[in-house]
């Protein structure tokens, strides 16, 4: 947890921004929010089916036209169509104009297979401790989200605040790593004074729901050791096992970690063989690197690039080593600009009764993209919930509308 900056004395923002007027708006809608994010669920998109990506993305479109957007659709051949949806004024793309420019950033796909509903349905239901919660696939991380988004920007158009262009960026590769995506978000981006990312809020210890001002980068990396293969009984000394080789070099990257600096270098995933008479020609493993800093992610890359079978003086120089990957995500660094955010949202949500927590997390998302562009950028701007990409996703109904409020305190302002 971070330890947040005190609440701004100044009443400037407060004169500006109606708060207790937008959550009664938001309170007023609540009911039409829920229904949007169960239609949402209800149509499973998970990021390897194009077709059932594209159907959700079609709600999304006629809700976003009811409310008056502008639609942008970038068509893709393996992936769902990623959708630009954009209100208010029109304001030109020039960089100088980007002052007059929000960009909310969000996700359409889920990890969750077609099916998924069977077992996991999509309900309103108390939790162990009586709280009311929608359940179900995507719930979380992030349909809720989405809906939440769209709510905010009618709330805003309603009472007449949205005084700038808003472009709500639905991308539909984030659970993959947004390889098609990304040169899109990072344009739009490049042409707005700020993003607002629709992740889930970080649930800190105190229960407190925080938003996200620092994100670690992500990297994977895959290394494999080719062998030779052969009878362990009778030709042992023939054979080149990929294996030994291979457990070498783990505590190699392993010793890699350096947890003070936030870097951590994780051997998460390796196999070798097919049986136990034969000795392995092919072992494997994928490596999961996070990152705080954006200067470990070059220097991460030349150590893996420099792993040579000659790393190890017992290695067998009969072994070859195929190194591959690379960051994914660079980190998202607490800057000043996505401190001057929080700081500005943190006395919205005082108006409102909330104390707002900033924390960081080691998981990554498309606003680590934007942040490493120098846009001011603040994420978990989402529902309160948890479960995300487990069995007991779901969304904490009591925080809907406080929550959808002050992401409309922070498009009006």
């Amino acid at each position: 947890m971070i330890t947040p900056p005190p609440v701004k004395s100044s009443t400037e923002i407060s004169s500006e921004v109606p708060m207790r007027a937008l959550l009664a708006g938001a309170r007023r809608k609540e009911s039409a929010l829920i229904a949007l994010a169960e239609k949402l669920v209800c149509i499973e998109s998970p990021s390897d089916t194009k077709s059932a990506v594209d159907t959700c993305s079609q709600l999304a479109i006629e809700h976003a036209r009811s409310l008056g957007a502008r639609v942008k659709l970038h068509k893709q051949r393996a992936h769902g169509d990623i959708l630009e949806l954009r209100f208010g004024k029109r304001s030109p793309s020039a960089p100088k104009s980007n002052q007059e420019r929000t960009l909310l950033l969000g996700h359409i796909d889920t990890v969750w297979p077609v099916g998924t509903l069977k077992t996991m349905p999509c309900r309103i239901a108390p939790d162990a401790s009586g709280q009311s919660r929608l359940w179900g696939p995507g719930t979380l991380d992030m349909k809720v989200g989405i809906a939440m988004a769209f709510t905010a920007i009618e709330i805003v158009q309603e009472a007449e605040l949205l005084n700038r262009e808003v472009i709500l960026l639905l991308n539909t590769d984030e659970e993959i790593g947004s390889h098609v995506s990304r040169p899109i978000t990072e344009k739009l981006a490049q042409e707005s004074s700020a993003v607002y990312v629709l992740e889930p809020a970080q649930n800190l210890v105190n229960k407190q729901a925080a938003y996200k001002t620092a994100r670690k980068g992500t990297g994977n990396w895959r290394i494999a050791v080719k062998g030779i293969s052969a009878h362990a009984g009778v030709d042992f000394e023939k054979g080149a096992n990929a294996l030994i080789e291979l457990s070498r070099l783990i505590p190699i990257v392993s010793s890699w970690t350096n947890l003070a600096r936030g870097l951590t270098v994780s051997v998460n995933v390796a196999a070798a063989g097919a049986k136990t008479n034969v000795i392995p020609a092919e072992a494997w493993a994928e490596v999961d690197v996070r990152l705080a800093r954006a200067a470990d992610g070059p220097r991460i890359a030349k150590k893996f690039a420099a792993l040579k079978p000659a790393a190890s003086r017992q290695m067998d120089k009969r072994c070859q080593l195929t190194i591959t990957g690379g960051v994914n995500r660079p980190p998202m660094e607490r800057t000043k600009g996505t401190v001057a955010l929080y700081q500005k949202a943190r006395t919205l949500a005082s108006e409102l009764g909330i104390e707002l927590q900033e924390a960081s997390t080691g998981g990554a998302s498309d606003g680590n993209f934007t942040s490493a562009l120098g846009i001011a950028t603040l994420d978990g701007m989402g529902a309160v919930g948890e479960g995300a990409h487990a069995s007991h996703e779901s969304v904490l109904i009591e925080h809907l509308a406080p929550r959808t409020a002050l992401l409309a305190g922070m498009l009006a302002g």
